[in-house]
């Protein structure tokens, strides 16, 4: 019997790993790794940080780099490469969402709330990956 390889985490390359999970970890509700939570507030120190759900289970990973070209999506001059789809069962928590995303520091690229069959928001992080809020 073959045993297939099983997604650990997503990892994502950031200019400040610190930030850029903080982000991630009020927007999704997650929590740090055991021994990777900032000291008084500041994690500027590690260049490797681990976000879990409340089992502990990793979710994101965020690897410190020096240099990170920002997608110009929808513009063709750096694609997206890759982006996480983010799911809210409604309308109404889709605009809870979108109203919490910019205030963490989203910034908005697409607003497709008007397709009835998927209405969402595409944004890109403070780092300048993206990601998709939508109604599924």
């Amino acid at each position: 019997m073959t045993a297939f390889p099983q997604i650990l985490q997503t990892v994502l390359d950031t200019t400040d790993a610190g930030g850029l999970a903080e982000f991630y970890r009020q927007l999704l509700g997650l929590q740090y790794r055991p021994g990777d939570e900032p000291v008084e507030g500041i994690r500027d120190d590690l260049d490797w940080l681990v976000l879990t759900d409340a089992q502990g289970n990793r979710k994101l990973a965020f690897q410190q780099v020096d240099h990170l070209k920002r997608t110009t999506w929808p513009l063709p001059d750096v694609p997206m490469q890759m982006h996480l789809d983010l799911t809210v069962p409604d309308r109404e928590t889709l605009q809870h969402q979108h109203h919490r995303a910019l205030a963490l520091g989203a910034e908005l690229r697409l607003d497709r709330t008007d397709d009835l069959n998927e209405p969402l928001y595409v944004y890109a992080d403070p780092a300048g990956h993206p990601f998709c809020i939508f109604v599924a």
